[in-house]
C-alpha cells in the first residue's frame, strides 16, 4: 500500500524539523512529503539543510499566497499533488512519537469497512495539566471503529476525526470529492460524516502516535471556539444531528476527577474560568450571521477566511 504525507505549512520552525525527521525513520516511509507552504518569503532554505539529507530528499514544496489559504481547499490541493493508495495529513507542529507511526495508522485498512484512520494526540513534555486532561480526554489509549450506527451512543464524537494526523484511502477521497473546499474548521469531522453516510467506518488508532498540544490562552479558547461553531452552523447537515454541547458538559465533569486523581484539584478553577471562554466563543459562533463583520473580525482566529468570503458573496 503506497502513501505520502501531506502537510499544510505557515511559517515553518522546529517542530517541523522534528516532524521531517520523524518521517524519514518510519518503518514504513512515505513516497514523499508534499507541503503546501503558505507564502514563500516565509520558506527559510536552511530548513533543508536542518532537516538533514534523508528527510530532504522527502519534501516536495508547494508555494500558495495567505489569501489562497483554506482548511479545506488547500489540505485537497497537497492531495492533487499525489497518487498514492493512502494520503496521511498531518500539521507541521505534530510530531511523531516513534519509527511506527504510519505503520500504525495503515494497520486498520486491512477492514474494507475503514475509510479512515487517525492517530493518538500526546501532550508536549511541557503541558500544563489543563492540556494533558484535554488530551486524555479527545485521545484515550483505547483504540476504537466508528460507524453511524454510534451516533446515538456517542454523539457528536462519532464524527470526530483529527488532520493534525489522519490517513484516508485514496480511492474513497476521490469518489467523495475530498474536503469541502471551503472550511474555517472541522473539514476532518465533515468528510468523516460524509464517509460514514456512505456506509463506511472511521478508526481511532491509539497505537499510531504523535506528539502535539497547545497552551491556548482564554482569548485564544474563545476565539477558536468561535471559529469551531461557525463551522458547526455552515454544516447542519453534520452537526444539525447532534448536541455538541452535551459533550462539552462531559469535558467539564469529568476534568474535576482528573485533576484530583493527579494532586491538582485547584487547578479545576482556572479550567473553569477558561471553559467559560471556550463556551462563551461557541455561543457566540453559532449566531454569526447575526453579527456585524468587525464583531466577527474580532472574534475569529482566521479573519481570511471570512473576508474572502465577503469578497466572493459580493462577486
Amino acid at each position: 500500500m503506497t502513501v505520502d504525507v501531506v502537510i499544510p505549512v505557515y511559517k515553518p520552525g522546529k517542530k517541523f524539523i522534528e516532524l521531517m525527521k520523524g518521517l524519514a525513520v518510519q518503518t514504513i516511509k512515505p513516497g514523499k512529503v508534499i507541503a503546501v507552504n503558505t507564502e514563500e518569503r516565509f520558506w527559510q532554505e536552511n530548513l533543508l539543510s536542518e532537516m538533514g539529507e534523508q528527510a530532504a530528499s522527502l519534501l516536495e514544496l508547494h508555494h500558495i499566497a495567505k489569501a489562497d489559504f483554506d482548511h479545506g481547499k488547500t489540505r485537497n490541493l497537497g492531495a492533487s499533488y499525489s497518487s498514492a493508495e493512502v494520503i496521511v495529513l498531518m500539521t507541521d507542529d505534530a510530531v511523531p512519537a516513534d519509527e511506527h507511526l504510519i505503520e500504525n495508522l495503515l494497520a486498520p485498512f486491512v477492514d474494507p469497512e475503514v475509510a479512515a484512520v487517525y492517530a493518538r494526540q500526546l501532550p508536549t513534555a511541557d503541558a500544563g495539566i489543563a492540556e494533558r486532561f484535554s488530551r486524555a480526554f479527545n485521545y484515550p489509549d483505547i483504540s476504537s471503529k466508528k460507524t453511524l450506527s454510534d451516533l446515538n451512543r456517542l454523539g457528536v464524537k462519532t464524527f470526530f476525526c483529527s488532520n493534525v494526523c489522519a490517513a484516508y484511502l485514496r480511492k474513497h477521497f476521490d469518489e467523495l470529492g475530498g474536503f469541502v473546499n471551503s472550511a474555517i474548521f472541522n473539514e476532518d469531522m465533515v468528510y468523516a460524516a460524509k464517509l460514514m453516510d456512505h456506509g463506511f467506518a472511521v478508526y481511532y488508532a491509539a497505537e499510531a502516535r504523535v506528539i502535539h498540544s497547545h497552551a491556548y490562552s482564554n482569548r485564544q479558547q474563545f476565539l477558536r471556539n468561535f471559529d469551531n461553531a461557525v463551522s458547526q452552523a455552515q454544516h447542519p447537515e453534520v452537526f444539525g444531528r447532534v448536541r455538541s454541547e452535551s459533550e462539552g458538559i462531559r469535558f467539564i465533569k469529568t476534568a474535576f476527577g482528573y485533576f484530583a486523581k493527579n494532586g491538582r484539584p485547584f487547578a479545576i478553577f482556572p479550567f473553569l474560568i477558561n471553559s467559560v471562554y471556550r463556551y462563551a466563543g461557541f455561543r457566540l459562533g453559532k449566531k454569526y450571521q447575526t453579527l456585524s463583520r468587525d464583531k466577527i473580525l474580532r472574534s475569529t482566529m482566521n479573519p481570511g477566511y471570512f473576508e474572502r468570503m465577503w469578497r466572493e458573496e459580493e462577486q
